[in-house]
């Protein structure tokens, strides 16, 4: 029996000769990811070990992100205890406001994630990295810490869940719509401590920004990682980086404990309906849903391409009155395209605002709290009771062109209603 890119992934950076799912083995990481809500727990977890010494200062990640720029003073206490322990270790990749974005999109932009590398991040949209063939995924503070000390974790091999997508997209439609369909078709605890394999003609002809929106929601369906093997595009997209990649494939005859194959060349623009990512509908059954707020960003789609779609969709028209539109780039790079491109201009003369880099709204944070009774439509990537603020407000999860369609008519919009 042959083993998946995971499984080929998992076995180069443990000292073991085979694996089996179920079994728990020690690894050695290429990256340890921290931001300013998980970091300060494994710093402290850190100091209490006495161990004094870091494993590698350039392969430790630090990102303020999540409540940065500090909302309060709870918020930049955080944020300092990050910035002092990386100035006490001369930790090489922490980045302050100013040099920092949305961590997830950040990594991959600076060449810090590549195919067969094996990443742990303090947050569970780590498995974001896995579009580029590579296996990461999210760990508590304490696994954290230790990594800092030693560069090793202890993980569980999780079994192989493999989705063949056939079919080509309608043009309305991306890596958004296909995930939240998978998670729609198998539920929220559908790949519970699974690997999520995404595969198929449909993801060979999916850019790779589309496939990292895939990869990272892959936790919302209760996986651990969320991969793509490698492939023209992959390597297209790594080639500006100067650190050699490894690439694994799966083997023909690769363990899976399931396949699941869907034609989705019929497939609409999906939204996931409050309260669960997997509570989805097509766009059209959501006409009478009204809006008073849109959030377009976060890790999930705050590239440049997700604001291109916006932005197209928002060109030479106004967001409804009362309807709150909020334009979150995910990084500084990308901040600085879309003001090149005039994007942030067309989404300003709409009618909405363009923010620096944050992660804030997504987990209710800042820069988008929502209110008792408050509706909102957004390209983040999760909508449970109370993700951005009230337990009594509504969270609904679409892609950018959904989302900004919406902020127009002021309720749950197809694209095609706003572009005829």
């Amino acid at each position: 029996m042959g083993y998946t890119i995971s499984d080929k992934i998992l076995l180069a950076h443990s000292k073991q000769k085979n694996i089996r799912p179920g079994e728990f083995i020690e690894v050695s990481v290429d990256a340890a990811l921290g931001n300013d809500i998980t970091a300060p727990l494994a710093i402290q977890e850190f100091r209490d070990s006495g161990s004094g010494k870091l494993f590698d200062k350039d392969k430790i990640v630090l990102v303020p992100d999540h409540f940065a720029p500090a909302k309060d003073l709870k918020s930049a206490n955080q944020c300092k205890m990050v910035a002092d322990f990386a100035r006490e270790y001369n930790i090489t990749n922490y980045f302050e406001v100013g040099q920092m974005g949305i961590e997830h999109v950040l990594l991959p932009e600076k060449g810090l994630v590549l195919p067969g590398d094996l990443i742990i991040g303090a947050d569970s949209h780590t498995c974001t990295y896995g579009a580029l063939g590579c296996y990461s995924t999210g760990v508590g503070s304490t696994d954290l810490a230790r990594a800092f000390i030693d560069g090793k974790c202890w993980l569980k091999v999780p079994g192989v869940i493999k989705f063949v997508y056939k079919g080509k997209l309608d043009k309305w439609v991306g890596g958004k719509d296909l995930i939240l369909y998978t998670i729609g078709q198998i539920g929220v605890d559908g790949a519970l401590y699974k690997v999520m394999e995404f595969s198929g003609p449909t993801i060979r002809s999916l850019g790779i920004e589309d496939r990292f929106t895939m990869s990272n929601m892959a936790i919302e369906a209760g996986g651990r990682a969320g991969i793509i093997e490698p492939d023209g595009a992959t390597k297209k997209y790594i080639a500006q980086f100067k650190r050699k990649p490894r690439f694994y494939h799966s083997d023909d005859d690769a363990r899976y404990e399931d396949i699941i194959t869907w034609d989705v060349s019929k497939l609409e623009p999906q939204v996931a309906c409050p309260h669960l990512p997997s509570n989805v509908k097509p766009a059209r059954a959501l006409s009478g849903v009204k809006v008073d707020q849109v959030v377009i960003g976060s890790c999930t789609n705050g590239r440049i391409s997700d604001l291109r779609m916006a932005a197209k969709i928002l060109r030479g028209k106004r967001v409804k009155p009362g309807v709150r539109l909020i334009v979150i780039p995910a990084t500084q790079k990308i901040y600085l395209e879309a003001a090149r491109e005039g994007l942030a201009e067309i989404f300003i003369r709409s009618g909405g605002i363009f923010s620096t880099p944050t992660c804030g709204p997504c987990l209710g944070g800042h820069m988008g709290v929502l209110t008792e009774g408050e509706t909102c439509v957004a390209t983040t990537n999760r909508n449970f009771i109370g993700r951005m603020g009230s337990p009594k407000s509504f969270v609904y999860l679409a892609n950018p062109a959904v989302a900004a369609a919406s902020a127009i008519k002021g309720r749950i919009t197809h694209p095609d209603m706003v572009t005829r």
